[in-house]
């Protein structure tokens, strides 16, 4: 006799884990979906070594992990994979890793002798922990989707940024023009120059000898009396956007807007940010900012949240829906 199964759901229902990287994130998230975070138990025992408890059964469920992966990173890293883990062995029908920000994204490709590819290694690692799909926002590199064997949506807080900036500051700018960061950023800088429907500029930084510091910017395009919107995918240190803010000045621009979904801020980030002179940060929470560096920061940040989108794409991915009508693709 046949088997008949239409009019079944393959899943149950949703459920929500947040790891301890992100959880204010996977409150709102959690909020947005309008359900309870799931109980679980996450032990660190003095040897650092990490257990997980659950604090009630997802057999046959559609589990969703919520855990960005930056600082600490190795500690957040091993905290999503065993999470994943103990879900697979408690049956769980489906799960998906939510990552925002996954670590060793600029780890990307051999571009020297004897250097490992990490963001591969990273990407095999939630696969064979027993994740079955992920979704992740804005990676350093679009090939990073290329080492997943699992179905995934990449996802971008671009049309979260760019639709602040145009209901909110668009209106007082003069001129405004958008400044990628340099030349790898330049195709996504586009993007983002054409949806707000700007002209665009780079920064080209050329290697002056072997010390990483030597380097040569030079701007192309035109910023003068204009308003600039630097963009990038990530600031760790701010470095290289302290950089561009020192071109852009000294080709003439006006107001300096910076706009970049990763907030990293590692080290000196939060600080050399705070002393630029800058108009606004536009970013969002896909990391968490410590109260210390938003005090830095103050007056001067924007966060949008993530939260809404992920939560959306969630339950799109749960009931089978399109994700791509969300943007009109």
């Amino acid at each position: 006799m046949a088997h008949v199964h239409h009019d079944l759901k393959v899943y149950g229902g949703i459920k929500l884990f947040g790891g301890t990287g992100s959880p204010e994130l996977a409150k709102k998230i959690a909020d947005y979906l309008d359900m309870p975070l799931s109980d679980r138990e996450v032990i660190e025992f003095p040897n650092e070594n990490l257990f997980i408890k659950l604090g009630g059964s997802v057999r046959g469920q559609d589990v969703y992990v919520i855990q960005t992966t930056t600082s600490p990173v190795h500690r957040n890293l091993m905290e999503l994979l065993i999470m994943i883990q103990t879900l697979k062995l408690d049956s769980a029908a489906r799960i998906t890793a939510v990552v925002p920000y996954v670590c060793y994204g600029r780890s990307d490709k051999k571009d020297q002798p004897r250097v490992p590819i990490s963001a591969r290694l990273v990407a095999d690692m939630i696969e064979v922990a027993g994740a079955d799909r992920y979704m992740t926002l804005d990676p350093h590199a679009g090939q990073i989707q290329g080492f997943f064997s699992i179905p995934g949506d990449v996802l971008t807080a671009s049309h979260l940024m760019v639709e602040y900036i145009n209901e909110k500051l668009r209106p007082d700018m003069k001129d405004p023009v958008v400044i990628s960061v340099d030349l790898g950023f330049a195709k996504k800088g586009r993007n983002y120059a054409a949806d707000m429907d700007m002209p665009i500029a780079f920064i080209e930084k050329r290697r002056q000898g072997n010390d990483a510091k030597a380097e040569a910017l030079t701007l192309i395009g035109d910023v003068k009396d204009r308003d600039v919107i630097i963009v990038d995918d990530e600031v760790d240190t701010g470095g290289s956007i302290s950089q561009a803010v020192d071109v852009a000045k000294k080709n003439g621009a006006r107001d300096i807007y910076l706009m970049f979904t990763h907030p990293i801020l590692s080290g000196p980030g939060a600080e050399r940010l705070a002393a630029l002179e800058i108009k606004q940060i536009i970013t969002t929470d896909s990391v968490p900012i410590s109260e210390a560096k938003m005090k830095l920061l103050n007056g001067k940040i924007t966060v949008l949240s993530i939260a809404p989108l992920l939560g959306e794409v969630i339950r799109r991915a749960h009931e089978g829906r399109s994700v791509g009508e969300m943007f009109n693709e």
